[in-house]
């Protein structure tokens, strides 16, 4: 099984040096615009941190969750889906397992990493902002 993983996750760490490796930088990039948009639209509704809501905010839990999903939802299918070729042209088979590993990587991560610190920096500006 170690052997299996240790395959796997050496396999994911190459891949930014193989071929279609600008994926690596286009697909992190849209999730990262996606949660600039949704961040400085929770700082201006109200919302708390994304992420931190997540596990705080349970009766909005489901909400939050549909809401980061439906804007990376197209990042994270094309993450996968530009992995499967990938395999396909490399491996000469598919394995969907580090598919939706590499797309949850390069869509999901960087999307809920960024979203929270956007709203938070956005809501301090527009205090600022109100303040002067």
């Amino acid at each position: 099984m170690t052997d299996v993983l240790t395959l796997m996750w050496r396999e994911i760490v190459e891949r930014p040096d193989g071929p279609m490796a600008f994926r690596f930088y286009l697909q992190p990039v849209m999730a990262m615009l996606f949660a600039l948009r949704d961040g400085i639209k929770d700082a201006r509704t109200g919302r708390p941190a994304y992420f931190w809501a997540l596990f705080t905010d349970r009766p909005h839990r489901r909400e939050l969750v549909r809401s980061g999903w439906s804007s990376v939802r197209n990042v994270f299918i094309l993450a996968v889906v530009m992995d499967l070729i990938y395999q396909l042209i490399v491996f000469k088979e598919l394995r969907p397992i580090e598919g939706l590993l590499v797309a949850v990587l390069l869509a999901i991560v960087p999307y809920v990493l960024l979203r929270g610190p956007v709203n938070r920096i956005t809501r301090g500006l527009l205090h600022r902002r109100a303040t002067h």
